[in-house]
């Protein structure tokens, strides 16, 4: 990523470096084994490595500042790094930040100081952003259309308290987290006025969790369902209010959206990184794959997918981080290019890496040569926040208003 200086400044190039060098030593070489983890033995250990890094911790800016810590593409750049060992982990480190956005948006003291208290009595403490829901799907992340409506999960203020009742299904970081930002609906005739993130602490009464969800890959990531009943909370744990919570939720999805292409072009990169260490030793007719030209293009046509989906996802988070002339976060326009960045990303890791396997043959199937992990990983990405179909929907916002009712 040799032009990275153009978007990244000195510091950030630092801690991509920190990131880089994290990832080749701690991760790689147990890469293979993280998914067979069940118990979170050695990704707890690794987590725990990263907490000491700083990687969890959440500040709200100074008055006027758009973020305390790293730039958009510093944030992607990170999470690309991740990805090349092993994506869930990498969504670890990103979600808590993710579920803390509220809060650091609407500069509501009491939630991030309540988080800060966590951080002093566990380590790593995590944050969960509990969005989706049972029934509803993706309608939470269509806001151009559902605008919040069909919300299930309830949130009614009595007295100095809210009482939230509801169930949300598998987000990132549920079960193990210890403050868990939920998306609820005050009242569903308001629409986006309605919506309220709320945060709830781990240990509530009336919070409780399903079974941890089995799937092809990113086991680093923890999945249950959450549920709530009659779970009490402070009013004060609101993230900004009537409105702004619903513009928090356009600006995860954009967000979302760009550091998902950044994981896809990480996985599409560590499985070209394989293969081409794979077709220099493995000799066929005489010299090595990559010798031969058919080989040679595949590689190539892999360079150009990897290169051009990291350049578009750069150029993405450079517009989000400069609002003043690309539009706001939350946008139409931006949740539009954010989609297109992912939804490009992960068509291109997708086919790249499918390319890249049968290039190997049989060795790209084998969990050994690593290339398999990547080709599970990249297609869950692929699948959340919303999936190829949501983003498509939002893609052509852009130029009208399209609408699937």
């Amino acid at each position: 990523m040799a032009y990275l200086p153009l978007l990244v400044d000195e510091t950030g190039r630092m801690i991509i470096d920190v990131i880089r060098r994290f990832v080749d030593t701690e991760i790689m070489p147990i890469r293979d084994k993280v998914d067979g983890d069940v118990d979170h033995v050695l990704v707890n250990e690794l987590l725990i490595k990263m907490s000491a890094l700083g990687v969890f911790n959440v500040e709200i800016p100074e008055q006027g500042a758009e973020s305390e810590g790293p730039s958009i593409a510093t944030s992607c750049a990170i999470i690309e790094e991740f990805a090349r060992g092993d994506a869930g982990i990498g969504i670890v480190a990103g979600i808590s930040s993710w579920a803390m956005a509220g809060a650091v948006y609407g500069r509501n003291t009491d939630v991030v100081d309540l988080y800060h208290k966590m951080q002093e009595d566990k380590q790593p403490t995590f944050a969960c952003f509990a969005m989706t829901e049972p029934a509803s799907g993706c309608d939470v992340e269509n806001l151009p259309e559902m605008h919040g409506r069909t919300i299930k999960t309830r949130a009614v203020r009595d007295g100095d308290e809210w009482v939230i009742n509801g169930a949300k299904r598998f987000p990132s970081n549920s079960g193990i987290s210890s403050l868990y930002c939920v998306v609820c609906q005050t009242d569903p005739e308001k629409g986006e006025d309605g919506i309220a993130l709320i945060y709830v602490p781990e240990g509530t009464e009336g919070l409780s969790f399903g079974k941890y969800e089995v799937k092809a890959g990113l086991q680093a990531d923890r999945n249950c369902d959450v549920f709530l009943d009659n779970v009490r909370v402070p009013l004060a744990y609101r993230a900004a209010g009537p409105g702004k919570d619903a513009i928090v939720i356009g600006r995860n999805i954009s967000l979302g959206r760009v550091v998902s292409a950044a994981a896809a072009v990480g996985c599409a990169k560590a499985a070209f990184e394989e293969c081409l260490k794979y077709t220099e030793e493995r000799v066929v007719g005489g010299k090595p794959i990559r010798e031969h030209s058919i080989a040679a293009g595949i590689l190539a046509d892999a360079i150009m997918g990897i290169d051009t989906a990291r350049a578009y996802y750069l150029q993405v988070a450079y517009m989000l981080s400069n609002p003043e002339e690309f539009g706001e976060m939350h946008s139409t326009a931006m949740i539009s290019h954010a989609s297109s960045a992912k939804n490009y990303a992960c068509n291109m890791a997708n086919n790249t890496i499918g390319k890249l396997m049968e290039l190997m043959g049989s060795y790209g199937y084998i969990r050994d040569f690593h290339v398999e992990k990547y080709w599970r990983d990249v297609k869950e990405i692929q699948l959340w926040l919303g999936g190829h179909q949501l983003g498509q929907f939002d893609i052509v916002r852009r130029y009208y208003p399209y609408k699937t009712t």
